[in-house]
């Protein structure tokens, strides 16, 4: 009887890591890998020109380019949560969608309801730091290494929009409050980006800290990035205009996406690998 129930738990121990082993494959989230930065930022860029070429070349205004872009996010959003893995082309415009979104709101609530970039970059602090509490508390982990429950993937895509709508907030405050240009603008987050990155490398700051921190930054990096090619010369921007830099961002991020669906090795998180410290 001993040797029965013996063999039964090891049965269901078996039963446990091969469903652990499952679950680590359909992870919903890609590796964090140079790539994975890359098109972040190219797609924090694509955020601030889609916006601007939306509310001002086609003449939506900033009310009707929130409704049209919400829109396509749920719809993204509900496409990315249906599906039982990683995929890159609809991770990635969920993304593209989160970070015009983002931007809007924090817009919207400066420029349609007056409320000072200082309130929004607090409000939207706080709303970050509920995200991270909820999240832990309901998983005990904030590792995105394991999105692989659809609310595991729910506080993700939260905290991606918060990180959005900060950035926004945070870097419009800093760069008016200490009226930068757009080049020192760039030059300034990504500073900050890689002092954080050797923090972490070199000094042993967490992995989830660390990540989060730099999500955040990319979005004021990627806005003073657009912002520098599309604005005029006179505005002290290159003059590519938003439609010209949307364009070519749009197309590398096309291409990168592309190369990473056909060699997925290069992002996709390995069967077995260690969950991010949380």
């Amino acid at each position: 009887m001993a040797r029965f129930f013996a063999q039964g738990s090891l049965i269901n121990d078996m039963v446990d890591v091969q469903r652990d082993r499952l679950a680590r494959m359909l992870n919903k989230v890609p590796q964090v890998t140079i790539y994975f930065w890359i098109i972040k930022i190219l797609a924090t860029t694509v955020g601030e020109t889609v916006a601007d070429f939306l509310a001002v070349r086609l003449g939506l205004g900033l009310t009707g380019t929130t409704y049209v872009t919400a829109t396509l996010l749920l719809v993204a959003l509900v496409v990315q949560l249906k599906a039982r893995r990683y995929i890159p082309v609809i991770y990635w415009i969920a993304v593209v969608l989160l970070s015009v979104v983002g931007t809007l709101i924090t817009d919207n609530l400066v420029d349609n309801f007056g409320i000072p970039l200082e309130i929004t970059t607090a409000v939207f602090s706080v709303a970050l730091a509920a995200t991270f509490a909820a999240w832990y508390l309901s998983e005990r982990t904030l590792s995105i290494r394991t999105i692989y429950t659809t609310r595991r993937e729910l506080f993700y895509w939260a905290a991606i929009l918060f990180t959005f709508a900060l950035g926004t907030a945070g870097g419009d405050f800093l760069a008016e409050g200490l009226a930068l240009g757009y080049a020192t603008s760039a030059l300034l987050f990504a500073a900050a980006i890689a002092i954080i990155a050797v923090a972490h490398f070199r000094f042993g700051l967490n992995i989830v800290f660390a990540f989060w921190a730099a999500y955040v930054l990319t979005r004021p990096l990627g806005a003073s990035l657009g912002d520098l090619l599309s604005q005029s010369s006179g505005k002290g921007g290159l003059g590519f205009g938003s439609f010209g830099t949307s364009l070519l961002f749009l197309a590398t991020i096309a291409a990168l996406i592309a190369y990473l669906s056909l060699n997925p090795q290069k992002e996709v998180i390995p069967v077995g690998a260690a969950d991010d410290e949380s």
